[in-house]
């Protein structure tokens, strides 16, 4: 299996996307999966590297990245060490991201043409990443299917009017992070991106939108994103399949570190599932 890990793309915002890609070097078209992380995460983040390995064990290509505007740098691709750019953050930035992903895999920059099919594109997002993969689809038709895990089914903000009043006046709000200790600026900018482009971002109308299959995978358990959400989705999309996993977790088991080499059962389940989803 060949691992082809930190790559360096230019994104359309002025900063580097860095990705990893896993497969077998087989001069044999493989279907491709491209795994978006959620807030706070990266593409290196617990268990994500064992089920890179496991769908190329599998026969995909897996293509894993960092959103550029994700917090962490080229230096230090799992330690949030450039803050500023985390608070510079938004929706349209993750979107052109994965737009310029696919871009660099069709124009044969990623890996040979003869180990990918072109035409077997498909999108895999967690939590947040979760409801950009179903914009993305939404609006892309080189996406052959799209599948979440603990996805999100809004993405505007969930303050209350008083806290949005104090956002837009102090023009930063700050999230913990209980993992690393730090409190991670978000600028309204991100909100303001939302607002201008509401319809666009209307995640629920997004999965109504797809003419592709969706498949939802849920944690029962999931403490981040309540179990309505994936229903709605579910419900939302014209071909869409749920899978819920009693007891799971947002995680699904999964922690950074993650140090055992076999992945958590609910994990696997969400794996299982989402292989079967793509090869049927």
């Amino acid at each position: 299996m060949v691992t082809d890990k930190n790559r360096v793309i230019q994104g359309k915002h002025g900063r580097e996307i860095l990705l990893d890609i896993y497969y077998t070097k087989n001069t044999k078209k493989k279907p491709v999966v491209i795994f978006a992380h959620g807030f706070k995460g990266f593409k290196d983040w617990g268990h994500f590297n064992r089920i890179a390995s496991h769908f190329a064990n599998k026969g995909f290509v897996f293509i894993k990245f960092n959103f550029s505007y994700n917090g962490t740098t080229v230096k230090k691709p799992t330690e949030f060490a450039d803050l500023e750019a985390f608070g510079n953050n938004n929706y349209t930035k993750e979107q052109d991201d994965i737009d310029k992903v696919i871009e660099e895999l069709l124009n044969g920059i990623l890996l040979p043409s003869g180990e990918f099919d072109e035409n077997d594109i498909n999108l895999l997002g967690h939590s947040r990443g979760g409801a950009m993969v179903i914009v993305k689809a939404s609006e892309d038709k080189r996406i052959k299917k799209v599948a979440t895990w603990g996805a999100v089914s809004f993405i505007g903000t969930r303050l209350d009017v008083k806290a949005l009043k104090k956002w837009k006046k102090d023009g930063v709000t700050y999230i913990p992070n209980a993992r690393t200790g730090q409190d991670m600026p978000m600028y309204y900018q991100i909100f303001e991106d939302y607002e201008v482009q509401k319809d666009r971002y209307d995640v629920e109308k997004a999965a109504g939108k797809l003419n592709v299959p969706l498949l939802v995978v849920h944690g029962t358990r999931d403490e981040t994103v309540p179990f309505l959400e994936a229903k709605i989705l579910a419900d939302a999309a014209k071909d869409g399949k749920l899978i819920e996993i009693e007891g799971a977790n947002h995680t699904f088991g999964g922690k950074h570190p993650f140090l055992k080499e076999r992945l958590p059962q609910h994990t696997q389940i969400a794996v299982n599932a989402t292989i079967e989803f793509l090869k049927k």
